[in-house]
């Protein structure tokens, strides 16, 4: 069976794929998420980042991505 973007398993036939999306909108069936707790960790990731760097080194963070910004 082929996989998704992310991992997750889904018919490689159209219409089976198109059962299976309507399985999942009418409750028949649950949408699987292989990659939930990845998704849970970069929520998290930002955060934690900017709690353990130094003021200073965020602000040369902020700096070169504003001018990033406005280079173009």
């Amino acid at each position: 069976m082929p996989t998704g973007p992310k991992g997750e398993k889904r018919p490689a036939d159209p219409i089976a794929n198109a059962v299976r999306v309507m399985r999942i909108a009418t409750g028949e069936e649950r949408e699987t998420h292989a990659s939930a707790g990845q998704r849970e960790g970069g929520r998290k990731g930002g955060k934690a980042r900017a709690e353990g760097m130094s003021a200073e080194r965020r602000r040369e963070i902020a700096k070169k991505a504003a001018s990033a910004r406005w280079a173009s």
